[in-house]
């Protein structure tokens, strides 16, 4: 946990409200005004700094080397950065989950963007899915701090709208009683867009001090949407990144009008890799499709054995082919730290990073993007920017797992640190200005 002096303080709160800001230029030069009686300036609030995590999904972290951040460079020089490794796999739902909860998704339960349960037998987990039975197995850090009251925001977060720790009604319905949320929350809408987001943020911080926010969160998914649509070398992405960039500096543009000192922490949830039809693996071309069923393909497939199948399914399926592996799930490279869940299925395939699985092949041609490979794979690296009064200046970090964000967090917003967590704050102990 960070501690400072009264006095080191009061430094930290001015060094934060000094974010870079370029007023807008004069068409001319203005006449001298009337001089009038000079009126003291009425003093302004020292706010104590927030915490602000800001996710930009797909964000690729090579793309802060294009040179159409500037933004996001600036933040980067002026604070901390690195390449951050996801956790696997590197799908959207999983890692932001364990951003905000510091375990990995085989313990969280949030094991794919979409997969069912034989807890819940007839119902599959979507990016829609809101059951708090679906996210309970991890705590995330909003309800933490809201239980230790600190007030906490989310404009968008992947399970943010959850009433998590509720418990469905006993009347027979389909209602649930209970469970916590942050303070203020929105649920997610692809209309909104970023600017919208980022006025929210800034709406809620201008409120007066006890009823503000002290962690928020901010999430940005152009940048992903461009990368599946065009891949991670295409002009729509470099237009997507652009964009998110501007909404960052709207961010802190507004935060410094205001002098509101933050701590930002700006992250992806994975990288992007190109995709191709020319990079196919066809499950039909050497299983038969009476002995399985597939619950999830891409870059990764999950696969059940129809009853009485199994075996005819392990002869064909199980082992090391080009650009593809397969194994039971109680084997699955340990280095995953994946398999023990049950919401995993018996069965996991993992394509090589640009490969995708699927049991027919595709009726026409197509280039794009995608993720959910190896998370060590270097198309997976996800950004990681740090910035603010708790930072040291142009301190660049070697790459870490995304399960010590949540650790780190907690750190800046005052909580203890976490039990039984996979992540801790070791990389960052170093990026704390003392």
């Amino acid at each position: 946990m960070i501690r400072l002096s009264l006095t080191a303080l009061a430094l930290a709160l001015l060094a934060g409200c000094a974010y870079p800001y370029t007023p807008p230029a004069l068409s001319s030069v203005a006449a001298p005004a009337p001089v009038q009686a000079s009126v003291p300036a009425a003093p302004q609030e020292a706010r104590a700094p927030v915490t602000i995590l800001v996710s930009i999904d797909g964000f690729w972290a090579p793309y802060l080397d294009r040179g159409i951040t500037p933004n996001l460079s600036r933040l980067a020089a002026g604070g901390v950065s690195a390449s951050m490794r996801p956790s696997f796999p590197s799908k959207t739902f999983p890692n932001h989950w364990t951003l905000v909860t510091g375990v990995v998704p085989d313990r969280h339960g949030i094991i794919a963007n979409g997969f069912t349960d034989p807890a819940h037998p007839g119902e599959h987990f979507t990016m829609s899915s809101d059951q708090p039975y679906w996210w309970d197995e991890a705590e995330p850090l909003w309800v933490t701090a809201e239980r230790a009251g600190i007030q906490t925001g989310t404009m968008f977060w992947p399970g943010s709208n959850v009433a998590w720790g509720a418990t469905e009604k006993d009347d027979g319905g389909h209602g649930f009683t209970g469970g916590v949320r942050p303070h203020d929350w929105q649920q997610f809408s692809k209309y909104v867009n970023d600017r919208q987001r980022v006025d929210t943020i800034l709406d809620w911080l201008r409120r007066p001090a006890a009823d503000r926010p002290h962690f928020l969160t901010l999430y940005f998914d152009e940048v992903d949407i461009a990368g599946h649509d065009g891949g991670p070398d295409s002009a729509e992405v470099n237009t997507a990144v652009a964009s998110a960039d501007q909404a960052i500096g709207r961010l802190v543009a507004g935060l410094a009008e205001m002098g509101q000192p933050a701590n930002l922490v700006i992250v992806a949830d994975h990288g992007m890799a190109a995709t191709s039809s020319d990079r196919m693996i066809v499950l039909d071309r050497f299983l038969n499709p009476a002995d399985y069923e597939l619950s999830e393909d891409g870059p990764f497939a999950m696969i059940r054995a129809k009853p009485g199948h199994e075996a005819a399914l392990e002869a064909k399926l199980l082992g090391h082919r080009d650009h593809l592996d397969c194994w039971r799930k109680s084997e699955i490279s340990a280095r995953f730290h994946y398999g023990a869940n049950a919401r995993i299925a018996p069965y996991f395939c993992l394509a090589q990073a640009g490969w995708t699985i699927a049991a027919k092949a595709p009726e026409k041609p197509f280039a794009g993007g995608t993720h959910g490979y190896d998370n060590a794979d270097p198309s997976m690296a996800a950004l990681f920017i740090a910035n603010g009064p708790a930072f040291r200046s142009g301190l660049k970090l070697a790459p870490f797992d995304n399960v010590d964000v949540a650790p780190l967090l907690r750190d800046l917003i005052g909580l203890p640190p976490g039990q039984g967590l996979d992540g801790n704050d070791a990389p960052f102990r170093r990026a704390f200005k003392r």
